[in-house]
């Protein structure tokens, strides 16, 4: 039965990586179904003939007004894409796998029958499906991060392989993209979308199983076929185990640092969650996250408009370089490892000094984290300034850094938290920075109207506004790191 089960297991990781590289993050591949949205002339009618005098007859219409209502589906999308994660983490704690993947699956196939079967009359629906697509993979990916339970000392790689995976995923837009230049509908394409609810289906049935897996995982712990058709009863008898073991972890991001964070207890067990919360810590760790994901929610929900006006409305150029993007956003997957390699590194090399020197095991946890931090800082950084620069071929360099950058982001989120915060505040602290930054989000649209109204399509101001507030990021990593030198000098004034 072990080679039986670990077949189970080996079918489940692979199954679950492709579930999140192929539905999971699919929002962030925005700009490449914008582009098939304003060719079947949605939302056109918001779009003004250009009436000055000196215009020729054939120059293309204004539609500010158009942009404006793009940009405002993807604001509330992306919204819901972190507003959503305490709630949907909640049903997961609550409901457990199979009724939290039932509701995905029904969220998601309702959002993709809803795109298919819309024209552009109806097109107001968007509203309704990009949320619902959201919130539905959303909750694909938190039910597969705890699949890396399966496999004990890989657990973080995998949690760090399927985020990036989730980063990866919004190359489905570009796929749907390229089929429409070959004359597949867009109906097609997403009625296919629909039918993938049954491979869905399948795997929650017979490749999940019912509950939680537990971490550690007990001796003949069995699930889905196994379950089923081979060992009978294992999961009642782990039920209870389950219950003591995952309460505050089944948002399986905590796992990137998750080893970590034993030997911190001891020294934070006495922190509140309140005074977590008010501690200038978390004040700056949300500051850095906000700005950041602004960044990036900015440029994906404005790419297409970016790149008209720099193309001066060349469709060619401006589907050339969507495609570009979209093919960056792919190797999300590759990069997201990274930045736990790094961490797992340093924390590794500081423990060995650690024993020759006064830090604290808490000092040595945070003191690893803040290379990961101030890099994340430099990477937003870079891709700040050329986003920045209205040169046309400078944005292949942007889009590099905007998939690396944006690949660090969460992951290193998730793992800063676990280091520097008690283990048992994880899940609500993961879920209070997420819906805190999701709000600031919403300021993606006031800044997308305040360049296209006020200042008449020129974004230059607030470019240098933005920059500005990037380099206000890297406030966090040193506050982290004088933190951490003052508990060296005084152990006793940790924390």
């Amino acid at each position: 039965m072990a080679g039986q089960g670990r077949s189970l297991h080996v079918a489940t990781l692979l199954t679950g990586l492709l579930e999140c590289l192929g539905f999971a993050g699919v929002l962030f591949g925005w700009a490449s179904l914008v582009f098939v949205f304003k060719t079947e002339h949605y939302f056109e009618e918001l779009c003004e003939p250009n009436v000055e005098p000196m215009s020729n007859a054939t120059e293309k219409a204004d539609c500010k007004g158009q942009d404006e209502r793009f940009s405002l589906i993807f604001t509330l999308a992306s919204f819901m894409n972190n507003f959503m994660t305490f709630p949907t983490g909640y049903i997961f704690d609550r409901f457990k796998t199979a009724i939290a993947r039932l509701i995905a699956i029904f969220l998601y196939t309702s959002a993709t029958l809803i795109i298919g079967f819309i024209s552009a009359d109806s097109a107001l629906l968007l509203f309704l499906a990009m949320p619902m697509l959201t919130i539905g993979g959303i909750l694909f990916l938190i039910t597969n991060l705890q699949i890396g339970n399966l496999f004990g000392k890989h657990r973080s790689t995998i949690i760090t392989l399927y985020n990036g995976a989730f980063d990866s995923s919004s190359a489905v837009f570009l796929i749907i993209k390229l089929l429409y230049e070959q004359g597949i509908s867009l109906r097609a394409s997403f009625l296919f979308l629909s039918v993938c609810s049954a491979w869905h289906l399948g795997r929650t049935f017979f490749l999940m199983p019912r509950g939680h897996i537990p971490y550690p995982v007990p001796p003949n712990y069995s699930y889905g076929l196994c379950s089923r058709f081979g060992i009978k009863g294992e999961d009642e008898k782990t039920a209870e185990e389950e219950e003591k073991t995952v309460e505050h972890e089944n948002r399986e991001l905590q796992a990137i640092a998750k080893e970590e964070s034993s030997g911190l207890e001891q020294q934070q067990e006495v922190r509140s969650f309140r005074s977590c919360v008010l501690s200038w810590r978390f004040t700056w760790h949300l500051v850095w996250l906000s700005l950041i994901q602004l960044w990036h929610y900015l440029f994906i929900g404005t790419l297409n408009s970016l790149l008209t006006n720099l193309a001066g409305g060349d469709r060619i150029q401006v589907s050339a370089y969507t495609n570009a993007f979209a093919i960056t956003q792919f190797f999300g997957v590759l990069c997201a490892p990274w930045n736990g390699l790094l961490m797992d590194f340093l924390k590794q090399r500081y423990q060995k000094e650690a024993a020759k020197t006064a830090f604290s095991p808490s000092a040595v946890a945070l003191y690893s984290a803040v290379p990961s931090l101030a890099l994340t800082s430099l990477l937003c950084l870079g891709f700040a300034i050329c986003a920045s620069i209205p040169v046309l071929s400078l944005q292949y360099a942007t889009f590099i850094l905007q998939v690396v950058s944006r690949s660090f982001l969460y992951g290193g989120n998730a793992a800063f938290l676990t280091l520097a915060f008690p283990s048992e505040h994880f899940g609500k602290l993961f879920g209070l920075v997420m819906a805190l930054s999701a709000i600031v989000s919403l300021l993606q649209f006031p800044i997308f109207m305040l360049i296209k109204g006020p200042l008449q399509n020129n974004p230059f101001y607030v470019n240098v506004t933005l920059v500005l507030a990037a380099l206000l990021t890297f406030v966090h990593p040193f506050s982290v790191y004088r933190e951490c030198r003052l508990q060296k000098e005084s152990p006793s004034s940790a924390m």
